[in-house]
């Protein structure tokens, strides 16, 4: 008796397939295996860290991957989506890379410790300098008063703020940024 008609010998066939098989499952391996980025901490202590980089003059990303949010100042937009870069916000950007130069910050929490977004809140020192309060100082971004921090610090950023408007500094000159 002879195989039936639909079953054919042929040795070329089954390799084929099994090369094929194993490239499929060495590409979903590779994939499934990559080492996932760590995650961002849960908490954050005050201390000192270092800046992986500066997202915008109001945010930065530690090399712990937290991301951190100035408590109290609010520099303009240069990366938000669907929003337009505004005046002055590559200069408050720009202000923020030059002041944590050397990369290390020390960090000072309060009383709400992360954002809705999930962001870090703290003042950022380098040295005796406040960035805070220096971007406000500067002109480059506004004292945001009406959350819950310390009451001392909402009176420096207040008077930071009354000197950069009154020097008409940044955002309080009355004219849109300088043109690169």
């Amino acid at each position: 008796m002879g195989r039936p008609f639909f079953i054919r010998r042929s040795s070329r066939r089954p390799r084929q397939a099994l090369l094929l098989m194993a490239a499929i499952l060495a590409v979903f391996a590779y994939r499934w295996w990559q080492p996932l980025p760590p995650a961002p901490p849960e908490a954050l202590a005050e201390g000192t860290y270092a800046v992986r980089r500066v997202v915008d003059g109001d945010t930065l990303v530690l090399t712990n991957d937290a991301r951190v949010r100035l408590i109290g100042a609010d520099t303009p937009e240069t990366v938000k989506p669907d929003c337009p870069v505004e005046p002055w916000g590559p200069e408050a950007t720009q202000f923020t890379r030059d002041f944590v130069g050397g990369g290390t910050v020390r960090l000072q929490l309060d009383r709400e410790r992360v954002d809705k977004y999930g962001r870090f809140l703290a003042y950022v020192w380098v040295g005796d300098r406040m960035l805070n309060e220096e971007l406000i100082r500067a002109g480059l971004a506004r004292a945001k008063t009406g959350f819950r921090y310390s009451s001392s610090m909402k009176g420096r950023f207040r008077r930071a703020e009354g000197e950069a408007e009154a020097a008409d500094r940044g955002i309080w000159s009355g004219r849109s940024a300088p043109s690169r």
